[in-house]
């Protein structure tokens, strides 16, 4: 079992990364690991105030293009889950034996990986190179939300199982 500064006593061996700076389902994760009486850290380089959980920390990293996601998968290991919509973050979780999901719901695994992130850079590519114009992904919504907390749910039902 793992210890919080402040004496309190989780139940579970996991801890739930959040690399929170444009995290749409910040309180729904927080809610499900409430649930699960599992330790939240928060990831950011600020602009957000700490949530109202007793199972959650908010930690502010100095600003940097890749602060919170160093300071994220410096830490992470075997049976924790970080959510992001960060590809390379997710990949280095994965190499840490972590797990990690995006916003939408999905599980990030060593089979896919590695063509999301050549679809990434190749988008990144063409972007760079003017041939293609925008980005970003398609608007979130309800049913992008609860697609997050099945999943989320999910994951951590097939991590209790040791799966």
């Amino acid at each position: 079992m793992r210890a919080r500064a402040s004496g309190l006593w989780w139940s579970s061996d996991l801890t739930l990364f959040i690399d929170a700076d444009a995290c749409p389902v910040k309180d729904e994760a927080i809610k499900v690991a409430e649930r699960h009486r599992t330790e939240i850290k928060l990831v950011c380089d600020g602009g957000l105030r700490r949530p109202q959980s007793q199972w959650a920390e908010l930690v502010i990293v100095p600003e940097g293009a890749d602060a919170a996601d160093d300071w994220i998968a410096e830490r992470i290991g075997p049976g924790d889950i970080c959510i992001t919509g960060d590809i390379p973050l997710a990949d280095r979780c994965l190499k840490a034996g972590g797990k990690a999901m995006d916003h939408r719901g999905a599980e990030f695994d060593a089979h896919s990986i590695g063509s999301k992130l050549a679809m990434r850079d190749l988008m990144t590519d063409l972007r760079s190179a003017g041939t293609m114009e925008g980005g970003g992904g398609k608007p979130f919504g309800p049913r992008d939300r609860s697609n997050f907390l099945n999943g989320l749910e999910r994951l951590f039902q097939d991590l209790k199982r040791g799966r």
